[in-house]
């Protein structure tokens, strides 16, 4: 960071690229070749991509006058056709790279062919979906190709994001990587904040409670359906603790260099549907998806005969619902396997993309049924009935998570429903299983206490950042805060002799 600043502006880019190749090489040297492989593909071509365009615009251009609507049009086709095919060429040579290394073991386990010692590059579904993205804006024209190799090295690589994203797009990320940005004391003190709360998340709480979480799922058949039900709560809350916390470090980070990496979480347990929640959670895969999967499936001229079909069948409700409803749907299953190469993930994808297809079908009863009722949105009980629906529709996904398969996560649901003991909580046994003393249960209750304040408080000010708000209290405040929440760590993180540090969850993506 020191460095960054002291380096004229037009060059503190190389140290962010020093940086991030650095990291990388530390991280995971041996197959650094791959994150290099995806960088020049995607350099290669979306440099021939843009020529393409550049130039087939300007012969576009030169024939206006001369060409007759008939001579255009076929021009037109035959540059769209062969704009297609550079850019499905890239898209399939990167996807094919990730696909092959995370999915072939699935399906050979599944079909019976021999499986291979495959391994995951740190962070290449990340930096994958990333370079991508890039490449289908180029397509569509939203900018040039960066000419740099250097520089563009630097946006697939960049050492914050990589770990766990968020997952960026070009046009609002590549700006603040090479313009070097101005020193401002707020951007450091608030990076810092940021940093020490991902910090307080992660290793207070979420590295708590792994070791509990992995003995109940990996014996379940041995335990009660209370524990097992306990286990799934609780990994709502590690997932999130974990995942978010990850996130706020890497944010944090590249606010050290007064790079504004996009938001990642919005407080998704707060949500009142499905659909809010996976608008609140891992905001920047869901934005991804939504630009460069769904909507080009619910505009494809496929969806939109099927939706014309179903109009002059069903009329104009379930033309306009049903194609985007069967979209979604296909996007969540591809969200799902994202999560991981396992058929569990598949079937967490369908239900959390089936709920949403039901509720978006049925949104219009639902809303006569509330009005018959006199439920205003407004009322506070109704509200809390929402969120605690939402959350238990969330923990029925959960479950495909934890499990090591799909038989094994119907059975634990099953198991949570039928043997639940509710009075068992309040047991010595429940928190010997879970592999925690009174003590540091107290711990984790008061320290998620404060992670819950510090969420509905930015739930009631979402103009701003507590952080923000802190930084204007003066240097008193700034440093008491830091002070609590860097001794916070130190104290009572989970870490040294005797601990077993935890990865982050989404490390291996």
């Amino acid at each position: 960071m020191v460095l960054y600043y002291l380096l004229p502006k037009k060059h503190r880019w190389c140290v962010l690229l020093a940086a991030s190749i650095g990291f990388y090489a530390i991280v995971c040297l041996k197959y650094i070749a791959f994150i290099i492989l995806t960088a020049m593909t995607t350099y290669g071509g979306g440099r021939w991509l843009s020529g393409y365009i550049e130039k087939t615009d300007a012969t576009l251009k030169e024939n206006k006058k001369t060409w007759t609507k008939e001579q255009k049009d076929s021009f037109k086709q035959n540059v769209t056709k062969h704009k297609k095919l550079i850019c499905a060429g890239i898209l399939i040579l990167n996807f094919g790279v990730l696909c092959f290394l995370k999915y072939y073991n699935m399906f050979a386990l599944t079909f019976g062919a021999p499986a291979l010692k495959l391994f995951l590059p740190l962070g290449i579904s990340f930096y994958t979906f990333q370079s991508m993205g890039y490449i289908i804006d180029i397509y569509r024209k939203k900018f040039t190709a960066e000419k740099n190799p250097l520089k563009l090295l630097l946006f697939v690589s960049f050492f914050p994001q990589i770990v766990q994203g968020p997952i960026s797009f070009y046009s609002s990320l590549a700006s603040q990587l090479y313009d070097g940005n101005d020193y401002d004391f707020k951007n450091i003190k608030e990076g810092v904040l940021l940093i020490c709360w991902g910090f307080f998340k992660k290793m207070i709480i979420a590295d708590r409670l792994v070791a509990g979480i992995t003995t109940i799922t990996e014996g379940y058949k041995e335990y009660s359906g209370t524990l097992v039900l306990g286990a799934a709560v609780i990994y709502a809350l590690q997932l999130y603790a974990d995942f978010s916390g990850g996130v706020d470090i890497s944010r944090g980070v590249s606010q050290l260099f007064g790079i504004d990496l996009a938001e990642n979480f919005r407080r998704p347990y707060f949500s009142r549907s499905i659909s809010e929640y996976w608008r609140r959670w891992h905001i920047t895969l869901g934005a991804w998806l939504k630009e460069y999967l769904f909507y080009p499936i619910a505009m494809s001229k496929l969806f939109m005969n099927f939706s014309k079909k179903l109009k002059a069948r069903f009329g104009m409700k379930i033309a306009k619902v049903l194609p985007v409803s069967i979209a979604s749907l296909i996007t969540f299953v591809i969200i799902g396997v994202w999560h991981g190469a396992n058929w569990k993930y598949a079937a967490f994808g369908v239900w959390n993309g089936g709920i949403i297809m039901i509720s978006t079908l049925l949104e219009e009863r639902f809303g006569i049924i509330k009005e018959k009722l006199k439920i205003k949105n407004e009322n506070k009980l109704f509200i809390a009935f929402q969120m605690i629906r939402t959350f238990l529709v969330v923990l029925v996904g959960y479950f495909f998570d934890i499990a090591a398969d799909f038989t094994s996560a119907m059975e634990m649901m099953a198991k949570s429903i039928y043997d639940l003991h509710i009075t068992e909580i309040f047991t010595r046994r429940f928190y010997e299983v879970i592999g925690l003393p009174i003590r540091e249960v107290l711990l984790v209750l008061l320290m998620t206490g404060v992670l819950l304040w510090v969420s509905i408080w930015q739930e009631r000010h979402k103009d701003t950042t507590l952080r923000a708000e802190i930084c204007k209290k003066g240097y008193a405040v700034e440093c008491l805060v830091f002070l609590l929440l860097f001794f916070s760590v130190v104290v009572f993180a989970s870490y040294g002799p005797g601990t077993d540090p935890a990865d982050f969850y989404y490390m291996q993506f």
